[in-house]
């Protein structure tokens, strides 16, 4: 199982931060370039504990799904997203909030494991730093947003 950790400090109210990580609008403008889709379960707005989101999208030239669940919720300090269907054997993805004087630190702890034994570590090879592009992609429109005039198009969005 490969685990990959990324902190960014955000300037802007934990509150704020919890809840546009949760946005699936926000995680589709972060996701222009995959061309990535909500397409069945919560399709927009803010996704929360036990609820579930399929995306679909491309990535390394291949089209393919994946359902996540919400399956921990603490608002606005923590949330998990589990895979309950797609690529990967395994994956897993803890979102950490911690607030102090105005400013967040989000933390992401990613875990997944490839499927297919000895080709699986090698397709982990190359997904390790494929989605550590992807996170810090997401995370840097998100605290582009957070930061900015911007949030409240992706918090007041209609399912």
């Amino acid at each position: 199982m490969i685990t990959l950790t990324e902190i960014t400090v955000i300037h802007a109210p934990i509150d704020r931060c919890f809840d546009l990580s949760r946005s699936i609008d926000l995680h589709k403008a972060s996701t222009a370039r995959t061309g990535e889709l909500a397409v069945a379960g919560v399709t927009s707005g803010l996704i929360g504990m036990e609820e579930e989101v399929t995306w679909r999208a491309r990535h390394l030239g291949v089209w393919q799904e994946m359902t996540s669940r919400i399956t921990a919720f603490d608002p606005p300090a923590y949330f998990r997203d589990t895979m309950v269907r797609g690529p990967f054997s395994s994956f897993q993805h803890d979102h950490v909030f911690s607030g102090k004087d105005g400013s967040t630190e989000m933390k992401d702890v990613l875990r997944f494991r490839a499927p297919l034994a000895f080709l699986g570590r090698l397709a982990e090879i190359l997904l390790k730093p494929y989605l550590r592009q992807f996170l810090q992609e997401r995370n840097a429109l998100l605290k582009q947003v957070a930061e900015g005039d911007e949030w409240p198009r992706f918090l007041n969005a209609e399912r």
